[in-house]
């Protein structure tokens, strides 16, 4: 999906962590990070990385964190949330809302400056219906939300909601690249700011 072509071109002061889990399981459990402060610890191994290479400062501490996932990631996102013992500040999903909603919401009703976007496809197995689920579970806690569809998305949409469900009528592996939908929130996230210096030197296949 060119997530790291994306990130660059985003041009976010931020560090992209890829971290990997089981390749081709059978389900989507998320090992260690599930487990209670697992990922309050992959935290700190990114922070001493950075620390030990000179590229933060010795006293820097992690800032505002945004999660994204395609697919079967939202299983491990929604029990980073719940168990992570690190403050996340976005939730970015790609056609991920299989379940798992009561961890989304319960992050969301905890404070009212996290965001959340489920960017979703009507041929993905169900997260349409999750959604739908979702929404009126909003609607029942008298939550705002927006539901769009991605003909006429704007950085405008993006940025002004802070729950916003993104209808597309592409297929399931697509929704992320051409167009770069990932840089799109990344660009218009709520919390991370632009890089200024100029990125020489970086290639990106």
């Amino acid at each position: 999906y060119k997530l790291t072509r994306q990130f660059i071109a985003s041009r976010r002061n931020a560090v992209l962590v890829l971290a990997e889990t089981a390749r081709n399981a059978p389900d989507s459990y998320g090992g260690k990070l599930e487990q209670p402060g697992m990922f309050k610890s992959l935290v700190n191994d990114v922070m001493n990385e950075l620390k030990k290479n000179g590229i933060a400062p010795k006293d820097s501490k992690p800032s505002d964190i945004l999660i994204a996932g395609h697919s079967g990631a939202f299983r491990v996102i929604a029990y980073i949330l719940q168990n992570g013992q690190v403050a996340v500040q976005e939730v970015f999903l790609f056609d991920a809302l299989y379940g798992q909603v009561d961890k989304f919401l319960s992050w969301l009703n905890e404070d009212q400056s996290h965001h959340f976007i489920h960017w979703f496809t009507n041929l993905g197995g169900g997260t349409d219906e999750m959604s739908e689920i979702m929404m009126l579970q909003l609607k029942e806690q008298h939550t705002d939300f927006v539901l769009t569809e991605e003909g006429v998305i704007t950085k405008k949409i993006i940025k002004n909601n802070r729950i916003l469900f993104v209808h597309s009528l592409r297929e399931h592996n697509v929704i992320i690249n051409d167009p770069d939908d990932f840089q799109l929130l990344l660009e218009n996230s709520f919390t991370l700011r632009p890089y200024l210096k100029e990125l020489n030197n970086v290639k990106v296949n």
